[in-house]
């Protein structure tokens, strides 16, 4: 695919008033959500919950795209009309999620690194064909003591590269993401320092790999305070940080930075994302979202497996929609 096509599709992502959902839960994630709610994790009962939130009314007017995954790509809605069909006639943009998954990183057990290369070639041409028009890899970084380490940086900056050059050859945006877990009771300062350093190795590999910077999207942590340290730092110092940060590491020529919740509450995720859309002089990219439970949280628990229950989990969500478009575009939320 030209790679002008390749600009227009990640431009067409961060668009304004959009952002992307993250309906990607692997099998085992959506079922533990499910199991969250005593639902019973089956096919039917994800694809009911899919079903849900694609076809809520305005989804369009709101998100740019959805990351699938493997299972959801290939399903239909109950009038039998695939989900890819179901998101395009509603103007919203189809996505996958293509790794694997994470393992214990071989001679640093405390850490983890990103499976899914072998046959990535293959896999991506079938998704494209299915109606895929971009794909996500998630690399993990945990902050501790004595890690990350340089290796596990390395490791997984080199594998998100090579999805990312393996994605453009097939026509498809990659979302680079390399998540820093919040996990712990690091402050956000720590969090700077490591986030600093994984996106600049990042960078240099998707640099030494050929990867086209201008069509891709990057869809990192914020620079946030660990989720049990003690006082946490408030909306503006998250947004203060996190716009220093990636100036300091982002290339200009990256359309757009679509963050992940990554653990935050809706409120807290929602806040942060609109402090830093009015930092001033806060860069030159789009700063958007790509939110799975900051979105489906609250929708999730009022659906609780119950058709009956549908309308009122579809307002809900299309409540978490409007506030986080607001927040994406640096109004105030309420």
């Amino acid at each position: 695919m030209a790679k002008e096509t390749l600009q227009q599709i990640a431009k067409r992502l961060v668009a304004k008033k959009k952002g992307i959902l993250a309906a990607d839960e692997s099998t085992g994630t959506m079922g533990r959500r499910l199991e969250s709610i005593n639902v019973s994790s089956t096919e039917e009962n994800r694809r009911a919950w899919r079903e849900l939130l694609f076809t809520t009314e305005e989804i369009g007017q709101y998100i740019s795209g959805v990351i699938l995954y493997d299972e959801t790509i290939r399903q239909q809605a109950s009038t039998g009309a695939t989900f890819v069909d179901v998101l395009k006639q509603a103007g919203v943009g189809v996505g996958i999620k293509v790794d694997a998954g994470t393992v214990r990183l071989p001679g640093s057990p405390d850490e983890l690194i990103t499976e899914g290369l072998d046959g990535l070639r293959q896999r991506l041409n079938e998704y494209r064909d299915l109606g895929a028009e971009f794909a996500k890899w998630r690399g993990v970084i945990t902050i501790g003591p004595e890690l990350p380490s340089l290796y596990c940086l390395r490791t997984n900056a080199h594998a998100l590269a090579r999805y990312a050059a393996l994605c453009q050859e097939a026509g498809l945006v990659p979302i680079v993401e390399p998540e820093v877990l919040m996990d712990g009771d690091h402050g956000i300062d720590r969090c700077f320092e490591v986030t600093e350093l994984a996106l600049k190795v990042v960078f240099q590999e998707l640099t030494d790999q050929g990867v086209e910077l201008d069509g891709i999207l990057l869809k990192p942590n914020m620079v946030i305070s660990g989720a049990s340290a003690d006082d946490r730092a408030d909306a503006r110092s998250v947004a203060v940080a996190t716009v220093e940060c990636f100036k300091r590491t982002v290339p200009e020529t990256v359309p757009g930075i679509v963050f992940l919740s990554g653990g935050q509450s809706d409120e807290e995720a929602t806040v942060n994302l609109q402090a830093i859309n009015v930092v001033p002089d806060n860069g030159p990219w789009e700063w958007s979202f790509s939110y799975g439970r900051g979105l489906q949280a609250t929708p999730l628990t009022i659906w609780n497996g119950d058709s009956a229950n549908v309308p009122a989990a579809q307002n809900a969500f299309r409540e978490r929609m409007q506030v986080t478009s607001a927040a994406r575009d640096g109004h105030l939320v309420s």
